[in-house]
Formats: C-alpha cells, sequence, structure tokens
C-alpha cells in the first residue's frame, strides 16, 4: 500500500515530509512538479525515511555533475548505488560489477571494454543495429497493432547486447525475463541472488563455447582480458554479462518506447522526424543530433543512483558528514531550467546547446561507456519504427513501470497502417 494522501499536491505539500522512496511517488513517471519546488527551495535536501535510509538528495543539474566528477569524495563502491542500501544484500559477487569500484580500480576494469566502445569499432555495426531494427519490425508490420515496448523496443534493444556478447537469439526471451527480474529485484530491494547465478552460469557456458568454435565477441574478449597482468575470474567475467546485459538493454529499452510515447504525444514533431530522419541520425562517431539528445532528455530511463561520502564536505553550503548517502537524482537534473530553457516542454528542434541531459550520468568516470551505442541504436530504432509503421497512433492507455530507480514503460499500445 502507499503512504500519499489522496489530496496530495506537489506544490503545497511539506517537503520536509517527502519520501522519495514512496514508490506512489513514481506511478505516473518521475515527480516533476515535485523536484523543480525542490531545485528552487531545497536544492539539497535530507530525506527521511520509514525504510531506515535516509539520505541527501541532489536535484539540481550542477551539484549532480560536481558530484560525479568528484569520486574521492562521493564513492560508488562504500554504500553501493542504489536508492535503498539494503538493495541486492548480502551478495559478495556485486563487489565485482565495475559499477561498483572506485578509481583507480574503476578505471582498470572499466578500460577491457573500452575498445569495444570506441567511435570507430562502433561505426562497424550500425549495419548490425539496422538490421535487427528491421527483422524486429517485419514480426509486426501486417498486423496493424502491437505493444511497442514488448514487440519492438524490448526486442531491439536486448538483441544488440546479445549479438555483440555472442549469444543465440533463442535465449532472447530468457534474457528477457532476467533483466525485468533485475529490475523488480533493485526496486524493491528483492533477493535475486538464484537469477544472478543463472545469468552467470549461462555467460561462462556461453563464453567456453565460443572458445571452443573460435568465435569473435564481445563475450570472448572479456573473457581474455586481464587485470594488472591477471585474467579475470569466472566471477568478474560474469559480472561484466550481467552489467552489459541489464545496463545495455534496459535503459535503451526505456528510451525507445519513452520517445515514442512524447512524439504519439506531440504528433506535428512526430510527422516532422518522419519527413526529415536526417534530425534522429548521429554522426559517424555516435554523437546524438540534437532531436535524439533532446529524447533523452525527455525520458532519461535512470531515476538515479547513489553515492557515500568519504569524508565530511559541504553541498551549496550544506554540509555532510562523512558516511552520508547522497542520491543523484537525473530526471530532476534533465528538467532544470537552469541548464535548460523552456525544461518542461519537449521539443525536437532545440540547438544542440540546448538539449543537455543527464540521461548517461552526471559524468566523471562513472560516465555511461556505452553512451555512443545507445544513442545509434535509439537512433535507428526510431528512424524505423517511423518509416516502416505509418499512421502510427495510441491504441488505449500505456502502464509504467512503477520504480524509483527506471523511467521506463511496461506497455505501450499502438495501432498502424498494416503494411507487407
Amino acid at each position: 500500500m502507499g503512504s500519499l494522501p489522496q489530496d496530495f499536491d506537489p506544490d503545497t505539500t511539506d517537503l520536509a515530509k517527502v519520501d522519495l522512496t514512496d514508490l506512489d511517488l513514481f506511478t505516473d513517471g518521475p515527480p516533476h512538479a515535485l523536484f523543480a519546488r525542490m531545485r528552487e527551495e531545497t536544492p539539497v535536501r535530507w530525506n527521511p525515511s520509514a525504510h531506515g535510509s535516509e539520505f541527501w538528495s541532489l536535484v539540481r543539474s550542477e551539484d549532480i555533475a560536481a558530484a560525479s566528477k568528484d569520486p574521492a569524495t562521493f564513492s560508488s563502491a562504500r554504500g553501493g548505488i542504489f536508492l535503498r542500501p539494503g538493495t541486492l544484500p548480502h551478495l559478495d559477487f556485486l563487489q565485482n560489477f565495475v559499477i561498483f569500484k572506485d578509481p583507480p580500480e574503476h578505471t582498470k576494469y572499466r578500460d577491457i571494454v573500452a575498445k569495444a566502445f570506441l567511435p570507430r569499432s562502433l561505426i562497424l555495426i550500425d549495419d548490425l543495429i539496422r538490421e535487427i531494427a528491421t527483422d524486429t519490425l517485419d514480426e509486426v508490420v501486417q498486423r496493424g497493432e502491437c505493444d511497442l515496448v514488448r514487440d519492438v523496443a524490448a526486442p531491439i534493444s536486448v538483441k544488440v547486447i546479445t549479438r555483440l556478447l555472442g549469444a543465440p537469439d533463442e535465449d532472447l526471451t530468457q534474457l528477457l525475463a532476467w533483466t525485468d527480474t533485475l529490475e523488480h529485484g533493485i526496486t524493491n530491494s528483492a533477493d535475486v541472488a538464484e537469477t544472478l547465478e543463472q545469468m552467470s552460469g549461462h555467460f561462462l557456458q556461453l563464453v567456453d563455447h565460443q572458445v571452443v568454435r573460435g568465435v569473435d565477441s564481445l563475450a570472448k574478449s572479456i573473457s581474455e582480458a586481464e587485470v594488472d597482468g591477471a585474467r579475470l575470474t569466472d566471477e568478474e567475467i560474469a559480472a561484466y554479462f550481467c552489467v552489459l546485459l541489464f545496463v545495455g538493454s534496459n535503459p535503451t529499452r526505456g528510451a525507445i518506447s519513452s520517445g515514442m510515447l512524447a512524439l504519439l504525444e506531440h504528433p506535428e514533431q512526430l510527422e516532422l522526424l518522419r519527413n526529415e530522419p536526417n534530425r534522429l541520425r548521429c554522426t559517424r562517431s555516435g554523437l546524438a543530433s540534437p532531436a535524439i539528445d533532446e529524447v533523452l532528455r525527455w525520458s532519461t530511463p535512470l531515476n538515479c543512483l547513489a553515492r557515500t561520502a568519504t569524508k565530511d564536505t559541504a553541498i551549496q553550503g550544506v554540509d555532510i558528514e562523512a558516511g552520508a548517502r547522497i542520491i543523484l537524482w537525473y530526471a530532476s537534473a534533465s528538467r532544470d531550467s537552469t541548464v535548460v530553457s523552456n525544461a518542461d516542454t519537449f521539443d525536437v528542434t532545440r540547438e544542440s546547446s540546448d538539449c543537455s541531459h543527464h540521461a548517461y550520468g552526471g559524468g566523471g568516470p562513472h560516465y555511461c561507456q556505452g553512451a555512443n551505442l545507445a544513442n545509434r541504436v535509439l537512433s535507428i530504432a526510431l528512424q524505423e519504427i517511423l518509416r516502416r509503421l505509418p499512421n502510427i497512433e495510441p491504441a488505449g492507455p500505456t502502464s509504467r513501470v512503477r520504480s524509483t530507480f527506471m523511467n521506463s514503460l511496461a506497455t505501450l499500445p499502438v495501432t498502424f497502417e498494416s503494411t507487407h
């Protein structure tokens, strides 16, 4: 049961009593009206919680960027990266995840997949992404209706990652189920140890098969990587698989589906992009166009991540004690009117200087390593959806994933003119 009163009003409620761990605040997506008040009135705010997970909230773009670029003061390793400190508890396995490390160790492990995400490497996979998008849409174009999340966004985003890892398409259903279980576990602090073990075993078996067959893939490259002259352990190899599968697919799925919802809610902008698809194209190096940046700003698939203060410090004149947890609210930072003009307006015609966002974090060493890949997937997916699904319209109410962690749709039913 939720704790919000029926007459809750974000414009008048007492901010000192607001608990951002309350899922009811996120029923319709991030609480943007509440975040706007916080940015104005309490940009560094102590958050009480009935769950015993009190923390400081950062909601302004400037503060989130500064904390993200200072891992010596704001650690990912010491207290975990999730809203509630008890999320995914008692799992030593998590210590192998690169996103749970701080520099310099984080840098060593991040470099393992760096070459795979270099712009010159990603140029070669545009055809792969378009092939996946085409094959996925081939399955729905004759139907005249579909769920854009289940039938389009989810399979495209997962297939791109699994193809890079060398996994067969037959694994798709199982991999989607695993990512959904992880998202539920992170939001609800549920036990996902069994799921992580299954994912780990599956990936290690996949690597073994590829080594035997001489297959060249990202999975094989990870299995052969070294840190400080030593090969990765099986646990470290499996951790990479879990991170790449989840982080590489769920946010992209959210951006595709939320981007399409925004366009359906702004049909004049949808038609503009259909008639001028170049507005959706990335540069050869994978930099997003202003239109793609605006979709990412508007959708910002990741609501927040946590850091822990390693020493006494201060933010905007507010004293932060060593050991305190700090939550970086990316969804709020992407709507910060001090950085973006008319930040509560969706506008794919913005100039590149006016669509700053935090869809890939706040910068610094934990800036999303796969940002250029995600840009390419989002770009090609939206181009193909608009090209292949003429006269697309909403076909009923959407539903959302009820989550403080991810900002994503659960369903987006649409109709369109069927084609052959």
